[in-house]
């Protein structure tokens, strides 16, 4: 049979289904072989693993994913490729359900086709909700390994970012705090159909066994205050941010930290936000 991701076989069944690609969907198909394998070796799916993958499209890379895993649960937002991807997923390890991601109740939907095994999550992700959608398996509570996705060149970058960087921001530090980030490799826009205007790039996060002990929500209050402004400095940032919190406060804990107060947010390290969490007083709700 050929594979999924060949051009032509794109076109016959786009063809035959008639199917259109819906630009609000963020829909490009990947037609490069090499690139479909690479993100099942990144994501090392073997025989015994369960996969969630969001936004099967036509299945390219759900029929990689099948081929080497357990058990595929696809989750797509487009029924207008229910009858398409009956033909193009002829697997008995592959179940797709047509709902959008955001909405699902991913606690139910794991426990009733995983029994609540581990799973990872593998995913050619439309840009315009690839935060939303890791933001919300990352703080769902699931038994989640890993989760690894093909995204915008720059949002990758953004995860991957080191402290002192342009692209190092809370995002960095969300992601980074939950999990180890990986940046795997980028992927031309040639390698899909229709062409997208930017570069991807594959990123792999392998959920933390052992979080910080933190309180989370004062944590990335914090996070996002010291981000705020990336032209002041740390001081004056949490100061400005409307924190009912006296300078000398903040002073005080930033030198209980260690922390320089003259620095910018961009150039702390995860231990040092968590070091300042601790030292920071309550900052109510």
């Amino acid at each position: 049979m050929q594979r999924l991701y060949k051009p032509n076989r794109v076109v016959e069944l786009q063809n035959k289904y008639g199917f259109r690609f819906t630009k609000s969907l963020g829909q490009n198909f990947l037609i490069d072989g090499n690139i479909v394998r690479n993100i099942a070796d990144c994501a090392g799916v073997s025989e015994n693993d369960n996969i969630i993958e969001v936004g099967p499209g036509i299945g390219t890379l759900t029929e990689e994913l099948a081929l080497r895993a357990k058990k595929v649960l696809a989750i797509e937002i487009d029924e207008s490729l229910k009858d398409l991807l009956k033909e193009s997923l002829p697997y008995e390890n592959v179940k797709v359900i047509f709902s959008d991601v955001l909405k699902v109740d991913l606690k139910q939907l794991v426990k009733e086709n995983f029994n609540d095994e581990p799973f990872k999550l593998v995913a050619n992700l439309p840009y315009y909700i690839t935060t939303p959608i890791i933001s919300k398996f990352i703080e769902a509570d699931l038994n989640l390994e890993s989760i690894t996705i093909m995204m915008q060149k720059e949002v990758a970058k953004r995860l991957a970012a080191e402290p002192s960087t342009k692209d190092y921001g809370s995002l960095s530090v969300f992601v980074q705090f939950y999990t180890d980030v990986k940046y795997m490799f980028t992927v031309s826009k040639s390698s899909f159909m229709p062409r997208p205007k930017i570069d991807s790039a594959v990123v792999n996060l392998k959920i933390k066994d052992d979080l910080v002990k933190i309180d989370q929500e004062k944590f990335f209050k914090i996070v996002k205050a010291c981000f705020s402004k990336r032209r002041k400095t740390i001081a004056n940032a949490l100061t400005s941010y409307g924190f009912d919190l006296d300078k000398s406060q903040i002073l005080k804990a930033l030198e209980l930290s260690n922390i320089d107060p003259k620095r910018r947010g961009e150039t702390l390290t995860i231990d040092e936000f968590v070091v300042l969490t601790i030292n920071f007083p309550e900052i109510g709700g």
